[in-house]
Order: C-alpha cells, then structure tokens, then sequence
C-alpha cells in the first residue's frame, strides 16, 4: 500500500512497496512484464520517463526507420504478428505492435508515464530495492533494469559543433518541424540509421553530405510487401506462421556460423562487393564505399537504396571522420569542406556505457558504473554481483550480429522467470550471484571471441567497450544461449532466505 512521505522540498510524494520494478516500457520492459506475470508476480510496475510505451521504436522516428531483421522473428514467441505488411517491418507497425501486445497482456496501466528513474539503491535492512523517479517513490524486492542500449544517443565531442548557427539533432531525436526540401545538409556517420534515412531526405535535400569515418558493408535487403492473402494465412493458420519463424531463425542461425568461423563469410562479403560494383560505377566514390574489413566485424547493414542514393548529383562522400565545425561549415579530417545549414547526427548510442547504470547503486552507495569501471560485466549477460535482486535486460556479452533481439530476449526472460519462482517457492529473502562464477563466465566468453569476426574483423565497432574490451558479443550460437539461460542454476548463487533471516539475532 501507498504511504506519504515528505520530501526536503516539502514535497508530498508517495512511496508504493511492490513485488518486482521494471525500468523502461520497451520491448524488453513489456515481455519482462508478461513473463513476470506469468510467473505469478501480481505486484509489478513498470516506470517509463516517456509518454508512452515503445522504447527506442517510440523514440526513432526518422524517414525511412526500419528493422534490419525479418518481421516474423522480431515479436514475442508468444505473441506473434501475422499482420507484418512488409517482410523487415517498419518503425510505425513495429511500434503499433508494441502498444497492441501491452494492452493484450494487460501491462499497460501497469505502467507509470513520465516517471523517469533518478536513482535506485538497495537496501540490506529491509532487502528491498529502493527507487527514486521523477514521479513517485517505490520499493521493491525485485529490479529488472530494461533501459536497453539502443536508447540514449551517442553525441560526438566535435570542436564547434555547439556553437552551430543552423539545425543539429540526432537521428533518434528527429526533428520533424525542420523541413530539410531545399537545405544543404551535412550526415554524419554511415551506420544502421544513416543507410536508412540518407535515402529517405536525399530527393529533398539541396545538397548532401555525407561524413564516413568507416565505411560499411551493406548487403541486399530482401525485403517485400506481404500479400494480403499471404497475411490472411498467418492468421488462420497459426502453424504457417510459425513455419515462417522456424525458417527465419534457422537461415540467420546458419549465417551466424560464419560469424564465429570469418572464412566462411567470404562468400558473403562478394555479394557485398557485387551489389556495391552493380550500385556505384564511379571507380573513386566505389573506392571510398569499400571496407577494409571483414562483413560482420561491424553490425551487418541491408539496403537496396543507400548506394543508389550516394551515386546522386547533390550528395558527395566524404571519407573521413569530422574535425570541427565553423561558421556553419563542416571540417573533415582530410581537409574538405561543406557548406551546410543543417547537421544530421548518424553517430549511434550509449551501448556498454548505459546512463542507467550511473543510476543503480549497491548497499554501500557504489554506482553500477563504477563497479564496471568502462567494462560492463553479468553473469550470463543478465545478474551482477552485488546487486542482489535485480535483473540487467539485453545487458553485457549477450550480443549477436545476426539475430534478433527478441530471440535474446527471450532467452534472459527463460532464466529470469526461473529464478523469481524458484525464488519464491524456496522462501528467500535475497539472491547476489557469487563473484567468482560471474567472473568464471566472463573469462569463458573472452577466451572464446578471439576467432569469431567480431574480434578478428580487423575493425572499431561499438562491441568494444572504453577499455579496448569486446563486452558486448556472445561468441555462440543462440541455441546455446537459450539452452544456458533456460534453467536458473541456483547454486551460482549467495542466498539468504526469510528462516534465517527472522533467526538472525
């Protein structure tokens, strides 16, 4: 039950007990919820700093904003979409199907809007999390942080930039009142929004120029309309639909073979070649569009449109990073110049460096972040020593380049749900994984990426954390991943449990 408290400000606010907190209403908060629930949580509450639910297909909003992997594996297991319209969906149906599975499973007015986390703490006296927001107060005896690293934008420290006299916003931030027909606009960075927005602004836009630091492999998009008939089907067939599924996660698990033996993904990075050869005829812009590195080190991009739309008489490729800006001109390392009045920031997010975890902190007051100290670290991606109670979603080591999240996802949610209730039916009071097993898999995972393509690619990709460590990539397979986190290993575990809590002197 809700209680007052008075705050230094004088402040009334009110402090909620409940089971288990959820941070964040994205795909990851919503499916923690469902699964919390159905692991017999009554007591849950998501706080979300946003309006509304979504996370970052809320948030990314830019022409052209797609997902990079087939439709009928990007939902829930259990709560799948016959309605895709197109076989890779688009942000607006992505989103739709976000708000439509929380309102389905009841998880809606379970969350609390424009509550934004301030600071969670846990609390040895009462072994109890307890969580500052904007909003209200709360305690709870479970934390499952699901901020997701694909939310805060990574803004670039170039000399200059903020004294800008034009636009500047970032691609997660779209500026939809900044009408971009007839601007001169400069795009920096060449990653997974830029290959989808470049070619979305190019037929408005007076001149554009693109700043690539790195260039990209980007492979064909097979992506089609999906027949209404075809839609008709997945609805009332429920077993064509998840034939569909089972075939999509067996080819991408096929072509994650490859990421953990590079020598096999040469054959795909000839298609790579050939689509950019058969897009771009102009040897020295062909030159500056070709990796030096092997497909896959960096997160695979699928296009049928970027290079179409580099080839255009009012877009030039500059290859090379930004130096400064002045006087509304951007300056390459290299030396160019470009004459804009707007500036597109393509430059990604806080992926290994979450702001969440400069908001969690243990008994003692130490920050997440602090613990990690630039190299972000679970057991199994998903428990912190430490921490007890609580949860990391899509957290460290977990990472793959050629599946999807839900699949992830899905996997932490096994293990998670497994641990509330063996949890529950064993009476304990709290759970911390020992240090030396989280330490035991993370040496297992380090020893084992050196030969996949993330580690060996000959590339700088955001898998690599501040300290030069790769703490993002899980180096198996998916079917090893969901065969680990599907059973909670209790004796990975310090335990205290209510019994001996109430025989403590």
């Amino acid at each position: 039950m809700p209680y007052a408290e008075k705050s230094e400000t004088a402040e009334i606010r009110e402090t909620h007990d409940v089971e288990a907190l959820v941070i964040g209403s994205g795909l990851s908060g919503i499916g923690a919820a469902i699964r919390l629930r159905q692991a017999g949580v009554r007591d849950l509450v998501l706080v979300e700093k946003a309006g509304e639910p979504g996370g970052t297909w809320r948030d990314n909003t830019y022409p052209g904003c797609a997902c990079d992997v087939p439709s009928a594996l990007y939902s829930y297991s259990f709560a799948p979409n016959p309605g895709w319209t197109r076989a890779f969906a688009g942000q607006p149906e992505i989103r739709a199907y976000l708000h439509d599975t929380a309102a389905a499973y009841g998880i809606t007015p379970l969350i609390r809007f424009h509550s934004e986390v301030t600071q969670a703490r846990w609390h040895r006296a009462d072994a109890r999390w307890h969580v500052e927001t904007s909003g209200d107060r709360y305690t709870a005896r479970f934390l499952i942080s699901a901020a997701g690293p694909w939310h805060e934008p990574l803004l670039p420290d170039i000399p200059g930039l903020a004294d800008f006299p034009g636009e500047v916003f970032h691609s997660s931030r779209w500026r939809h009142d900044h009408d971009l027909t007839g601007r001169r606009v400069a795009v920096v960075g060449s990653g997974a929004s830029a290959v989808q927005f470049v070619p979305a602004i190019q037929p408005d836009v007076a001149r554009l120029h693109l700043f690539q630091r790195t260039a990209q492999w980007v492979l064909p998009k097979p992506d089609h309309y999906v027949p209404r008939a075809e839609r008709l089907l997945m609805r009332r067939v429920p077993a064509a639909q998840r034939a569909l599924r089972n075939a999509e996660y067996a080819a991408m698990e096929a072509l994650g073979v490859g990421f953990r033996h590079p020598a096999l993904l040469r054959a795909l990075q000839k298609v790579g070649a050939l689509h950019l050869r058969a897009a771009v005829q102009n040897p020295r812009l062909r030159r500056a569009l070709t990796p030096d590195h092997t497909l896959g080190c960096k997160r695979l991009l699928l296009s049928n449109t970027y290079y179409p739309a580099l080839t255009r008489p009012n877009v030039t490729v500059h290859a090379t990073a930004v130096e400064s800006v002045r006087d509304g001109r951007v300056i390459g390392a290299d030396g160019c110049v470009a004459d804009v009045d707007t500036i597109i920031l393509g430059t990604g997010f806080h992926i290994l460096d979450m702001p969440i975890a400069e908001r969690v902190f243990d008994a003692n007051g130490t920050s997440l972040a602090a613990h990690w100290k630039g190299s972000p670290d679970a057991y199994l991606g998903t428990t912190v020593s430490g921490f007890p109670n609580a949860f990391v979603l899509l957290g460290p080591h977990l990472g793959t380049g050629h599946s999807s999240a839900y699949t992830v996802l899905e996997a932490q949610l096994d293990y998670v749900a497994g641990a509330v209730r063996h949890f529950r039916s064993a009476g304990w009071t709290t759970m911390d994984v020992r240090p030396e097993v989280q330490a035991a898999f993370a040496a297992e995972v380090q020893q084992a990426l050196p030969s996949t393509v993330y580690n060996s690619g000959g590339c700088s990709s955001y898998y690599f954390d501040s300290n030069g460590r790769n703490s993002f990539s899980w180096p198996w397979s998916t079917g090893r991943m969901r065969r680990r986190l599907a059973e909670f290993d209790a004796e990975a575990y310090d335990i205290t449990s209510d019994t001996a809590r109430s025989a403590a002197p």
